[in-house]
């Protein structure tokens, strides 16, 4: 299967990964403000979980994991569990909420273009709110990464942000997202924040996603979009 060969050393017109755009998450109070706006929810990572099949000994990992949620319900569950990230801060609040649980899990510093998987291959690899943080050629290459750390047969899912309106209705659906889901602040992302990522975050429309996806080997198994703005992709590795 085709694999990226962006894991080598990397040269000077590599992405900047460890730059990323949108909310600045460059301290520990930024941090803990990003997990209660994002809403994290136990109940729903194990939700997640179950419909991905993940139990005991299952290799997971979760690519951009921020605050860690998922892969601590994983390993809370006896998952090998690996969350990776580029954000030293998103780490540690990482590796402090499992030490809470009493869970074990793996931590690594590193983003979805130069992570490289030196455990067994994983039965699971996850991302969810992150990949549009790259632009699309840069998107292609991850999810190349992503199906190598993958053994055949194995689960990729992602859910992001992703647009499955009809290009030309765009301002219409831009414009109603923004204006319903902001929200004031403190009580969870704003209206800026929403404007901003469409601005100069990088989400795209379902079918780039979908003829990505293909081109990094997988099969896609269900699709599924929560509105016109949100949506996940379950895969296979073939």
């Amino acid at each position: 299967m085709p694999r990226s060969d962006f894991t080598r050393p990397s040269p000077v017109w590599f992405f900047r990964e460890y730059e990323p755009v949108g909310v600045d998450l460059g301290s520990p109070a930024a941090v803990a403000a990003y997990d209660r706006n994002q809403g994290t929810d136990p109940y729903a990572d194990d939700a997640l979980l179950d419909r991905l099949g993940v139990g005991e000994g299952t290799r997971l990992v979760d690519l951009a994991c921020g605050t860690g949620s998922l892969v601590v319900q994983a390993a809370r569950r006896g998952a090998e569990a690996h969350g990776v990230d580029v954000s030293e801060e998103m780490l540690a609040f990482a590796q402090a909420r499992a030490e809470r649980a009493g869970a074990s899990a793996h931590w690594h510093q590193a983003g979805f273009l130069d992570y490289v998987h030196h455990a067994e291959p994983a039965d699971v690899v996850t991302t969810k709110s992150a990949l549009h943080q790259l632009p699309d050629f840069w998107k292609q290459h991850s999810l190349l990464n992503a199906a190598g750390m993958l053994r055949p047969g194995g689960t990729f899912y992602l859910w992001d942000v992703m647009f499955s309106f009809p290009p030309g209705d765009a301002a219409e659906h831009l414009q109603r997202w923004i204006d319903t889901a902001g929200r004031p602040e403190g009580r969870g992302f704003t209206r800026s924040d929403f404007e901003a990522h469409v601005r100069e975050e990088f989400s795209t429309y379902d079918w780039i996603l979908e003829g990505m996806l293909e081109r990094a080997g997988f099969e896609i198994v269900s699709r599924a979009f929560h509105s016109s703005t949100h949506g996940e992709f379950r895969c296979r590795r073939r």
